[in-house]
């Protein structure tokens, strides 16, 4: 018991924790303090990555539940930031769209569909270092999305100060890389995949 109830898991199992409540502060619009769980959320997935890697404590139980706990904070996040009313001009106050979170959300399930299913047959199917750049840039995307929405103070439809252009135009740029490289590394496990099936 003591093994499985490691430090690595304890992270991984405080890190749904703070999703959780991170999710109910974003209902309610409390951007700021979303921002912060969000950071500190994000944080513990590097922790509990190196602690397990340095101390040799990675276990069956941490393989599941750790994507498991990236999947819940990275897929909630965007599906909560894509649900934040558009601008007056009709664009979205976060820069992320319904259309991003789905590609996002999508990418996830097909990835965890692939890794089951290889693992079932005893095939190793370890992240990739596109899938570690994918999970950075997309936690960048969702902490300047809410860093610009607190700043600003959007609400009821508002901006209370109306952003510079150029918040505008390197949040977009995050998001878009974020999307790009959500594709990009979902493509890569695909053909891992085909080349698996085709041995």
């Amino acid at each position: 018991m003591n093994t499985i109830w490691n430090v690595p898991n304890q992270l991984t199992v405080a890190r749904l924790v703070l999703s959780i409540f991170c999710f109910v502060f974003l209902a309610f619009d409390y951007y700021f303090v979303g921002l912060i769980l969000f950071v500190i959320a994000a944080g513990t997935d590097w922790v509990d990555g190196y602690w397990a890697r340095r101390y040799g404590q990675i276990t069956q139980l941490g393989r599941i539940l750790d994507p498991f706990a990236d999947k819940i904070i990275i897929c909630g996040t965007f599906i909560y930031l894509a649900a934040v009313p558009p601008t007056i001009t009709g664009r979205s106050a976060s820069e992320i769209t319904a259309w991003m979170a789905v590609v996002v959300v999508a990418r996830e399930l097909l990835v965890t569909a692939i890794r089951s299913f290889f693992e079932e047959h005893g095939t190793d199917f370890s992240a990739k270092w596109a899938g570690k750049w994918k999970m950075l840039l997309q936690c960048l995307a969702v902490a300047a999305s809410l860093a610009r929405l607190w700043y600003y103070r959007y609400e009821d439809g508002y901006w209370d100060v109306v952003p510079p252009p150029w918040t505008t135009w390197s949040l977009r740029l995050v998001v878009w890389a974020a999307i790009v490289m959500t594709v990009y590394s979902g493509w890569g496990y695909v053909q891992t995949a085909l080349r698996l099936v085709k041995r």
